[in-house]
């Protein structure tokens, strides 16, 4: 059996969605789901800061790690001067999200597992009800100071397009992107999803939004409509994905009805 370390929580998700939680034998320090799996797994790191000498420890056949967090391609480099077998994934879309998924489950043996999680995840982005006339402008919230949000080049700006909105920042060359108060106002959004970084949802705070006086008037500040997302269904490129999709779907729901 392969021995298997994930570098990033949505490897370690895709690995056990795969049916091959046994092959794990370590990884980082922000893996936290399933907890039944990783609670008793020897742990490498955070994800910025992975021991490159334990990686080695746990003699794994393969490293699974990405390229999406700023800094990860230093882990990446000491890992590779170590000598270690990786993957290393890239996502930028949900079509990257699926062929990773496939990428994952050929190299770990279980290529047909693969393509069947690839088409439920694809099957479960189609929506079949009627897509609003007018698209509402959807401000996703990365981090609050500076408020960052996603660019072109992030699976959410498809989701909130599969979703029935829109990413004012989509044309943002980009993964992700520190905004003004101006563009906030000027994009005027809808709906404010917050799905802070490392943040778990129940510290999330909607009432920092609603102090920032420049936005008071900003139809999503003034609608209250401020929403909380768990960023485990945003910012991880895996099967959960599903479920923030249908989170802001439902949120679409709201602000159009």
């Amino acid at each position: 059996m392969l021995r298997v370390v994930s570098h990033t929580c949505s490897n370690t998700e895709i690995v056990c969605a795969l049916g091959c939680a046994e092959m794990l034998v370590g990884v980082d320090d922000h893996s936290d789901y399933p907890v039944e799996v990783v609670s008793n797994l020897p742990r490498i790191g955070p994800d910025l800061g992975v021991d490159v000498e334990r990686v080695k420890q746990l003699e794994p056949d393969l490293v699974l790690t990405s390229l999406t967090v700023p800094g990860h391609e230093k882990i990446i480099e000491a890992l590779a001067v170590a000598g270690l077998p990786l993957l290393v994934v890239e996502p930028k879309s949900l079509t990257d999200v699926f062929a990773d998924i496939e990428r994952i489950a050929c190299a770990l043996g279980v290529e047909e597992r693969g393509r069947e999680l690839a088409n439920q995840m694809r099957a479960k982005t189609i929506d079949d009800s009627q897509s609003p006339g007018t698209r509402p402008a959807i401000l996703l919230e990365w981090w609050p100071k500076p408020v960052i949000v996603p660019g072109r080049h992030s699976w959410v700006s498809d989701m909130v397009t599969l979703a029935g909105g829109v990413n004012p920042w989509a044309k943002h060359d980009c993964k992700s992107t520190p905004i003004t108060d101006e563009e906030v106002i000027t994009a005027a959004p809808e709906a404010i999803v917050l799905s802070w970084c490392g943040v778990k949802p129940e510290k999330v705070r909607p009432d920092v939004v609603q102090r920032r006086a420049a936005w008071r008037h900003v139809p999503a500040v003034a609608k209250g409509r401020i929403y909380c997302v768990p960023e485990a269904w945003m910012g991880r490129p895996g099967p959960r994905l599903v479920e923030g999709l249908r989170a802001i779907r439902a949120i679409v729901t709201q602000v159009t009805a």
